[in-house]
């Protein structure tokens, strides 16, 4: 360590050693397209099973991706069809603050569309409309 508090690394394998020791240095791992993950599995159950008492007609998963500027894309988790309109929910089991800015965009950008946060929180589901 320097005087004024900063640290000397010799090598970048002295670098990643240090990177890797750290929790907080480590990327969030990026979902693999088109694979749910649990808190989506959950979701799609309870989506199957509303499509078969007839509340809704269909749902697909990741079915689309939304352009909201230059190299800067929206794919909602599910869109799901009912008789007369198209929501897209998106399901989360925490928030990211760029998930959240990119979902308000979307939703300004396509007032034609219902989007809609799903949160599974201790089992049950919290539902926030971004264009109603």
């Amino acid at each position: 360590m320097t005087k004024n508090g900063t640290l000397r690394l010799n090598s970048m394998a002295e670098y990643d050693a240090l990177r890797n020791r750290s929790k907080f240095a480590r990327p969030r791992p990026r979902p693999e397209p088109g694979k749910m993950n649990k808190t989506e599995a959950a979701y799609a159950n309870l989506l199957e099973l509303r499509k078969k008492a007839g509340a809704i007609k269909s749902w697909r998963f990741e079915p689309m991706k939304f352009r909201l500027a230059d190299k800067t894309y929206y794919t909602p988790d599910f869109m799901v069809t009912f008789t007369d309109r198209i929501e897209f929910h998106e399901v989360k089991g925490f928030w990211e603050d760029d998930a959240r800015v990119k979902i308000k965009v979307v939703a300004e950008m396509f007032p034609e569309f219902l989007f809609v946060a799903v949160k599974k929180d201790k089992g049950e589901y919290q539902v926030e409309f971004f264009n109603l």
